[in-house]
């Protein structure tokens, strides 16, 4: 699996409350479809997969929302993707070698983007920060 990009194609932040006291963070990734797309290179026609996700970050007890909806683009060939478009429109599953790096790579992304869009309103990181003491 050969990742081309990732972009976010739409960005909701809701911020209902301000924070204050303990709160927790949920953060969670889903899948939400593929599509198979075709390019050429010079003479030679190539194959991409589009898979299409939405990254959530919640704030409990209810104090805010980050919502990140995208798109990753993974170069393959086009019998795996193939083989990948069948597995997932028959039950919506992708091969462990397959969804390691991808939500990986899609948590990285997203969990910075993240970061930057809660220090915009006024809300605590939602990924634990690393933490120096002194001895």
């Amino acid at each position: 699996m050969t990742i081309a990009g990732i972009q976010f194609d739409k960005i909701v932040v809701d911020r209902t409350d301000t924070p204050k006291g303990k709160m927790s963070v949920k953060n969670n990734i889903l899948i939400q479809d593929l599509e198979k797309k075709d390019f050429s290179v010079g003479q030679a026609k190539q194959f991409m997969l589009l898979y299409k996700f939405e990254f959530t970050a919640e704030y409990e007890p209810k104090i805010a929302k980050i919502v990140l909806n995208g798109t990753v683009t993974s170069i393959e060939k086009e019998d795996k993707i193939d083989e990948l478009v069948k597995a997932w429109k028959k039950d919506k599953k992708l091969p462990k070698e397959i969804m390691t790096p991808l939500l990986n790579n899609i948590l990285s992304k997203s969990n910075v983007e993240a970061l930057i869009l809660a220090r915009e309103v006024g809300l605590p990181p939602p990924i634990q920060l690393p933490r120096v003491t002194v001895k």
